[in-house]
């Protein structure tokens, strides 16, 4: 039973190490050379004079987000439906329960505001 664990403990032991591994090359190996240009921030290639007048509104972040909360969750349905001939009624029951938690948060985010356009 603990032999079936091994290859997912060699994977994450692998995958914790690589992380270090990698910014210790970086750091190794890149320039270490910098100039005033070089610090200044860099932004589609427009050369920054001054401050962006207004403030962003986070209404686009907060679209953003409930996008792709749909959006990995609507990827679940995929391996359900590839499996739904083998899961039975069980199955069934199980992604009507998932698609119900859906369109409850669905609706508590449109209860909250969070898909309004106009502020």
């Amino acid at each position: 039973m603990l032999s079936s664990y091994l290859p997912i403990g060699i994977f994450l032991g692998i995958a914790v190490l690589i992380v270090p591994l990698t910014m210790a090359l970086g750091w190794l190996f890149r320039p270490k050379r910098y100039d005033a240009v070089k610090l200044q921030p860099y932004e589609c290639g427009v050369e920054m004079h001054e401050a962006p007048a207004g403030k962003i509104s986070v209404h686009f972040y907060l679209v953003a987000v409930v996008f792709l909360v749909f959006d990995v969750e609507t990827i679940f349905l995929l391996p359900w439906a590839v499996a739904f001939d083998k899961l039975g009624l069980f199955g069934f029951v199980e992604v009507l329960v998932f698609l119900a938690l859906l369109f409850a948060a669905y609706g508590y985010a449109w209860f909250k505001g969070a898909l309004r356009w106009e502020e």
